[in-house]
């Protein structure tokens, strides 16, 4: 590197540092020849190691910026991470148990949904979609279209909270849905609650993501 004696007051201190090295450390022919003082060597290795610790950092804070913009995309418009409250879906899921929710449109029977209901968010099953004619027994049993709805997932069968009048024909576009805890889950078998409707399910549930290794 070839600096002009008019050019050093325009040099910051790294590439004044890197100059002075590299004109005491070889001639025009390339042959070294001035020892280079030991400040010199020494505060040019102290500048090189803080921009690569600058040049880290940046690149660190630019990496978790995009993971940042990326994490709410994707919590935005295909994931949602809630927690359960209560115990209406007990033995499936517990109080606390954290949830991944994916978002979408299409929901059958079977599936676990988070349904918004009065500012709070449910974890219900759905149990029947629009155009289904619903049953239930005094025992609980739960009929779809005539078919007696196999249930493993439910414990204790009970008819609940229920002041709906069965047949119960779902509406169109709507969903009936249930807790896996029957005694004492409110859901679609009241009037207060209902057939929801798909603008008022958040996401089907995906997987638990806490507590590990339950199932």
């Amino acid at each position: 590197m070839r600096v002009k004696k008019e050019d050093l007051s325009d040099l910051s201190r790294k590439e004044l540092v890197e100059s002075l090295y590299n004109l005491m450390n070889e001639n025009e022919q390339g042959i070294r020849r001035i020892p280079v003082p030991k400040q010199v060597a020494e505060e040019r290795k102290r500048l090189r190691k803080r921009a690569r610790v600058t040049r880290t950092i940046i690149t660190t804070l630019g990496a978790l910026t995009v993971a940042a913009a990326i994490a709410v995309l994707l919590s935005t418009f295909v994931f949602t991470a809630i927690q359960v409250s209560g115990d209406s879906m007990e033995p499936t899921l517990s109080d606390g148990d954290v949830l991944v929710l994916l978002n979408g449109h299409d929901y059958s029977s079977g599936q676990l949904c988070c349904v918004a209901w009065q500012n709070k968010l449910l974890i219900k099953r759905v149990i029947a979609v629009g155009g289904d004619s619903i049953e239930i027994d005094r025992d609980g049993n739960v009929s779809v279209n005539g078919v007696v709805l196999d249930e493993p997932y439910v414990t204790s069968k009970s008819l609940g909270e229920c002041d709906i009048e069965f047949p119960y024909t779902v509406p169109e576009g709507k969903f009936f849905v249930m807790g896996d805890q029957r005694a004492t889950s409110v859901d679609s078998r009241s009037t207060a609650v209902g057939a929801v409707g798909a603008d008022q399910i958040v996401g089907k549930v995906w997987f638990k993501a806490w507590p590990f290794g339950d199932k």
